[in-house]
């Protein structure tokens, strides 16, 4: 019983480990952002976690990107 618990404790830490990675992943592939822009807001991810991902989807990009400013 106790090499059962054990795995299914590692899996769930592993679990756990890619779900709080997850936004980071996903900032990281975005293209919303670039930059010091997208390296503040991983930032945020890890420092405030699952709210500064949700305040990511609601308000990037911050700035509107040079090639679109000048249409």
């Amino acid at each position: 019983m106790d090499f059962i618990s054990a795995v299914f404790t590692g899996l769930g830490m592993l679990l756990c480990a890619f779900i709080w990675f997850l936004p980071i992943l996903l900032i990281g592939t975005s293209d919303r952002t670039q930059g010091k822009e997208k390296f503040a807001w991983i930032l945020a991810v890890i420092f405030i976690t699952w709210f500064a991902w949700v305040f990511y989807l609601l308000l990037a990009p911050i700035h509107q990107p040079s090639r679109y400013r000048y249409r």
